[in-house]
């Protein structure tokens, strides 16, 4: 069978009910701290069996040293340990040494890093792209200097954008054909049947230029293949070789229903404001930006290195070498991308932008330990994290054993915090950092006594959402993929309570996450509305929903074997609380709904046990109680002893989140 019609026979299995293939499957962001020796990156990208194509980037050296694409077609192969490198900055041919990537792997793969470029010291990043239908691929082919030659390729579908490069001689540009440039002559299969016919333009992934359509380059594309133009020698010159990386657009193949598309190629307009928004239908995790009108650079943000609601994160231009810039423009939300800093680059009015988008990690976790972590504090920051959760942490609880405050960060805020014992505005650190892949960095002097609940975000489980007020009935998407069942927001710049919503007390009554008291009834805060799976709803209330002011809001639901969001009746004796775990509850949060009583925290890592408890009050900066047993191991889930009238009073009404 040859390799188009068994990749489109793969597909149409996965999509009539076979194994599922997710975003986090294909598609990899990876950062680290450079070594000079060998490293070994275990992404969970199967290169080994299904091929494709990594491109790295040093992050912080301001040395100029390039970005480096390697793929599974050129190099290296079994019995070739020569690594062949492009560089995405230059117009140079393909460079040829023993460095750098050395081997693909099942789960990723092996590099060496000299010294430099990846030595010690140093940050970098790299993507990776599997092979896979309606995704990615990539292939090589040998110019033959005929008009309209015919370049086949496995994608299954129309691409919506791909990348060329000669690899054989310098001075050579990387040649962009991207669908929104050229929209009328896609899927012809000759330069006669198509649109624009063979005098179709390209734009420069090394360069700053505008598009130019006067500058004849590809012919055609289809779901099959692409066509070049004869007289262009940077891509079909006789007897020269080429490498082609071609993206999909909006393939509607993957994900646990085998209906998301995790990759849309598109264009905008600018507005020359901020607050311009693109809508991508998915939130997205990796942005490649292009202005087509004006010489302006390629702008590349990824959620790793940080795309914090403020705009200040962190970007890359493809066209130089250039370490990375302290400025990202873009807010990710959950549906695409909000310009918050305003720049030419990316929002000129009037003028047309391109994009590639892919979609954030959404694959269902197989295990709690796979979205939840607790660790204690320990090393310094900023390198290696000072809290180790072996996961990319979306957002974290820092905990003090002792008397101070209990503060909540999360990756889409950055380096910005707020205390849940605390009505105030939000505060910064800046220590804050999350770009690793197994934790984070909280700089807090040498205090052993703190350490940090850290989650990731998961369809099922939990999701992070920040929107902005209006004070008018409205709804704010999310994408946790199921209807929410405890609900925690928090004005970020304004002195209002935080405002909880659980399932048990319904849409018509709140609480405040930062005191005591029991159930409100108001219809201000959650307007009355229950949450569906892809929306929560908000009133008028300062708490959810005030004019002009910027929210965040955690969602969590109850996911079979990992999380358990819940309610419980108080008896006279102890009551076994029945999460579905098979080996207890790590982590526990209760709090009583019909009267006044503390958000009580416990977990596994200050003790679970028969005898006394450490327990915290989320809402108090009291320090840990040691010497009370208000919750003793289940296997199932936990047991609430008959010790305190706020975890255990007849005919109390209690709610909990409890984690495996």
């Amino acid at each position: 069978m040859d390799p188009i019609t068994q990749q489109t026979v793969l597909a149409a299995a996965g999509a009539a009910g076979g194994e599922k293939v997710y975003v986090d499957d294909v598609f990899s962001t990876w950062v680290q701290e450079g070594v000079n020796g060998s490293k070994t990156i275990t992404n969970g990208i199967d290169f080994a069996g299904q091929g494709g194509m990594v491109w790295h980037k040093n992050r912080t050296d301001t040395n100029g040293y390039s970005h480096h694409i390697h793929d599974t077609e050129r190099s290296p192969q079994s019995g070739m340990p020569t690594s062949h490198r492009l560089s995405t900055d230059s117009e140079g041919k393909q460079y040829s040494d023993s460095d750098y990537l050395t081997s693909w792997n099942s789960n990723g793969y092996n590099f060496t890093g000299p010294n430099g470029a990846y030595g010690t010291g140093e940050s970098f990043v790299s993507w990776s792209f599997r092979k896979a239908p309606g995704f990615f691929d990539v292939v090589t082919y040998t110019g033959d200097g005929i008009s309209n030659r015919a370049v086949p390729h496995s994608l299954g579908s129309v691409p919506g954008m791909i990348v060329v490069k000669q690899t054989n001689t310098s001075g050579q540009d990387w040649h962009v054909w991207h669908r929104s440039m050229n929209p009328a002559w896609t899927g012809g299969t000759t330069a006669g049947s198509a649109a624009g016919g063979n005098n179709t333009g390209w734009i420069g992934l090394n360069l700053t230029d505008a598009y130019s359509g006067s500058r004849g380059a590809f012919t055609y594309v289809n779901s099959t293949a692409f066509g070049v133009y004869r007289s262009n020698l940077e891509l079909n010159s006789s007897g020269s070789t080429y490498v082609a990386y071609i993206f999909a657009h909006d393939d509607a193949q993957f994900g646990t229903g085998g209906d998301e598309s995790i990759i849309k190629c598109g264009s905008y307009t600018g507005s020359g404001s901020v607050g311009k928004t693109i809508d991508l239908g998915f939130e997205p995790q990796w942005i490649l930006v292009k202005n087509t009108d004006a010489s302006t650079p390629w702008v590349l943000i990824d959620i790793m290195r940080g795309a914090p609601t403020d705009g200040g994160g962190k970007r890359l231009t493809p066209n130089e070498p250039d370490a990375e810039n302290t400025n990202s423009y873009f807010a990710i939300t959950p549906t695409g991308l909000e310009v918050v800093v305003q720049n030419t680059y990316v929002n000129t009015s009037g003028q047309d932008y391109i994009y590639m988008a892919i979609r954030r990690p959404n694959k269902p976790p197989e295990a709690a330990t796979d979205v939840f972590a607790i660790d204690t504090w320990g090393g310094t920051s900023p390198t290696p994290p000072t809290f180790t959760s072996g996961f990319p942490v979306d957002t974290a609880l820092r905990i003090p054993t002792g008397s101070t405050n209990k503060i909540w960060a999360n990756r889409m805020t950055g380096i910005y915090f707020q205390n849940t014992n605390s009505d105030s505005a939000e505060d910064y650190a800046s220590s804050f950092k999350w770009d690793y892949m197994n934790g984070w960095a909280s700089s807090t002097g040498t205090d052993s006594g703190y350490y940090s609940y850290m989650f990731k975000r998961a369809p099922g489980f939990m999701d992070v959402v920040t929107y902005s007020g209006t004070n008018s009935a409205r709804t704010v998407n999310h994408n946790l993929g199921v209807v929410p069942e405890l609900i925690i927001a928090k004005g970020r710049d304004i002195g209002f309570g935080w405002g909880t919503y659980d399932k048990t007390s319904g849409p018509t009554k709140y609480m405040h996450l930062n005191e005591t008291g029991a159930v409100t009834t108001s219809s201000a805060p959650w307007n009355d509305t229950a949450p569906t799976s892809s929306v929560f709803s908000t009133g008028t209330s300062t708490i959810t929903n005030y004019n002009n002011y910027h929210f965040i809001a955690y969602l969590f639901a109850t996911l079979p074997g990992i999380s358990k969001v819940g309610s419980y009746t108080g008896s006279s004796s102890a009551v076994d609380v029945d999460c579905g775990f098979t080996n207890g509850a790590r982590f526990v949060l209760i709090k009583r709904t019909d009267q006044s009583g503390n958000w009580y925290v416990f977990d596994t890592t200050r003790g679970i046990v028969s005898g006394n408890d450490p327990a915290l009050w989320l809402n108090s900066s009291n320090a840990q109680i040691t010497n009370t047993d208000y919750i003793d191991p289940l296997s199932s889930g936990f047991t609430v002893t008959t010790a305190s009238g706020d975890i255990n009073e007849s005919g109390g009404t209690y709610i909990f989140l409890a984690i495996a």
